[in-house]
Order: C-alpha cells, then sequence, then structure tokens
C-alpha cells in the first residue's frame, strides 16, 4: 500500500507518498487540474501497489476526490480542524502539510468526513444558490433604504418595492449619482427577483419527490424551502445514530471547557454546515409563534431577559426543531407534539 498526502492550493498541489514502513518514498509538485492528477496518478502507478490518500476539506477537495478515485485511488477527506488538532505543527508549509496528511494515512488516523453523493451535491448548490440571490436582494434593497435615510426621505408605505413604493421612489427626487444608484438597483433587484423565483419552481418542483420534504413541512415553521433546505444539508440521515448527535452537526452547541472543577460554557460551536445553521433558526423564528413551541419560546427569553433573551431563546427552538427532525426522518413519520399519542 502506498499512503498519499495531498495539499491542495489554487495553483499546485503537494504531494508526500509513504511507503508500508512509513518511509518518505517520493514527493513533488503537480498542476491542481486534470492533467496534473493524471500525472500524479502515472507516477504513483510505477509503484505497483494500492493508493489511500488524504486530503484536507477545503474548496477544490472534492474535486481531487473524484477525479483521483476515478483512476482507482482510495482518496479520503480529512477534516481540517481535527488534522490540526492531531498534529500542531511549530512551522506549517505547503509539504510539511503534505506529509502530516500521508502520515496519518499511513497510521490510520484520518478524521474523516462524510462526502455527500453527486446528488445530494446537487441538491444543496440549488439551496444555496438561492439563498446567495436572496442576500443580494436584500442588500440592494437595504442600500436603497439607507439612500432615503440620508437624504431625510419619509417611507409612509410598509412596503417600499411594492406598488405604491415603486411610484413614490419614481417621484423621488434625488441629485446624481444616486438617483442612477437607485434607478439601478431596483433593475438588478427585479432580475434577481426572476432568478429567485426560477430557482424555487425549481424547489418546490424538486421537492415533490425529496424522501425528506414531506415529513419536514410537518413542522411547525418549516415549508417548503426551509424543509428542503435542511433535508438536502443534512444528506443521509442514517449516519447520525442519536438526535444528539445531529444536533451536534448543527453547530448550535455551545462549546465546553472542562478542567478539573472548571465547567464554562463558550459560544455556539458553528461546525458543520453554515445553511443548516440559518434554516434551522429562521424556522425557530415562525415555530416560536406556533402552540408547540411558544411556551418554550417565551420562558427562555423571560429567563434570560431582553438583552440575549430572544437570541438565546430562538437557537434552543431551533435545537429542538433538528431533535424532531431526526424522528421524524428516522422513523418516517410526521410532526406530532411531545404530549400526543
Amino acid at each position: 500500500m502506498l499512503y498519499v498526502g495531498l495539499d491542495f492550493s489554487r495553483k499546485r498541489l503537494q504531494w508526500s507518498a509513504f511507503d508500508e514502513s512509513g518511509v518518505e518514498a517520493a514527493r513533488g509538485v503537480v498542476a491542481p487540474e486534470r492533467d496534473g492528477l493524471f500525472e500524479l496518478a502515472e507516477r504513483a502507478s510505477r509503484h505497483g501497489r494500492p493508493v489511500l490518500a488524504a486530503i484536507e476539506s477545503m474548496t477544490g477537495s472534492r474535486f481531487v476526490h473524484d477525479q483521483l478515485e476515478l483512476l482507482g485511488w482510495d482518496v479520503r477527506i480529512a477534516d481540517a480542524q481535527r488534522v490540526k488538532g492531531l498534529a500542531p505543527l511549530a512551522c506549517k508549509t505547503d509539504r510539511i502539510d503534505a506529509r502530516v496528511l500521508a502520515e496519518l494515512a499511513w497510521r490510520d488516523l484520518i478524521p474523516e468526513v462524510w462526502l455527500p453523493d453527486p446528488a445530494v451535491r446537487a441538491e444543496r448548490e440549488r439551496a444555496r444558490f438561492r439563498l446567495h440571490l436572496v442576500k443580494h436582494r436584500t442588500a440592494l434593497k437595504s442600500r436603497i433604504h439607507q439612500t432615503l435615510v440620508a437624504y431625510g426621505v419619509p417611507c409612509p408605505v410598509s412596503d417600499l418595492f411594492g406598488v405604491g413604493g415603486r411610484r413614490l421612489l419614481r417621484e423621488l427626487e434625488l441629485p446624481e449619482p444616486w438617483r442612477g444608484n437607485v434607478d439601478a438597483s431596483l433593475t438588478l433587484i427585479d432580475q434577481l427577483s426572476g432568478q429567485i423565483d426560477s430557482c424555487e419552481a425549481e424547489l418546490r418542483r424538486l421537492g415533490a419527490t425529496h424522501p425528506y420534504v414531506r415529513q419536514l413541512v410537518t413542522v411547525p415553521g418549516i415549508a417548503w424551502i426551509l424543509a428542503y433546505t435542511i433535508g438536502s444539508e443534512i444528506g443521509d440521515i442514517s449516519r447520525f445514530r442519536t438526535p444528539a448527535k445531529l444536533v451536534a452537526y448543527t453547530g448550535l452547541c455551545p462549546r465546553v471547557y472542562q478542567s478539573g472543577e472548571r465547567d464554562r460554557r463558550g459560544p455556539l460551536a458553528k461546525n458543520g454546515p453554515r445553511y443548516l445553521r440559518w434554516a434551522l433558526i429562521e424556522a425557530a423564528q415562525h415555530a416560536a409563534r406556533t402552540a408547540a413551541y411558544r411556551e418554550l419560546y417565551q420562558s427562555t427569553k423571560k429567563r434570560l431577559g431582553k438583552q440575549r433573551g430572544s437570541r438565546v431563546a430562538a437557537i434552543v427552538v431551533a435545537r429542538r426543531l433538528a431533535e424532531a427532525s431526526w424522528w421524524m426522518l428516522t422513523r418516517d413519520q410526521p410532526f406530532a407534539p411531545a404530549s400526543a399519542a
């Protein structure tokens, strides 16, 4: 067996290969593209042994994983933070990183992360791109509101971008370049809205056959867009043995620092997909108004006070939604309150 560590960057791919005895047999640099990976696979094939490779999780690691697996390699994607914990370095270079990954592969200590299949990746990309477009549209709307505030223009309508609000913006007298910026922003908002509507239509079509959406939409506060986002970010529910494992994956649990008699709780861990955290927090804001979670939200908010009570209460409800999602998707059952038979 040949054990290879790969350190990927935008301009080059540093690699290091260990043999069965744990001695570095070869190392080098190739281009981070198909031709470079073919060259690397050809050099490794000269040893006449199967290859186990490790690469840190980052942008581009999935491309390297897929290309090398097509060439017959066994490629594992390692958690970058856990690699740093296993092998803290006083000096960090690409060559050293590749050696560390190769040694972890040789010692069978790769902190492997779960890699979704191409279908799940496509689901995630659709939901994430919609969110990306929504953020850009919100930023443009906020910029127009800031322009009105800067020139002391009141906003008498509830929706500045509805029929009445558009009429107000057309009749508004602003000096250049602010007048042109508002017009350009409105044009971009209309274009983004069209793209968002197209994305939502596709998500609705695909969500009709998604195995998780039909159960998740029964949860208070989760409609079909959030259900599709949560389902795609969770991926395979069977990889979480308990509800606590799923909650930990969301990153909505506080960090814990324990040593002797010390026991402190820090900020949220925020590991796992940030899009999953966003979807659960967004759903929690709506679920807090329903009978199933209203009492929990209000009691937590009252106990912690006005300054941070509402934020912590929303996180508590989001964790409960994650737990409920695990039970529903594992049992393939719709949502039911805790008191229901």
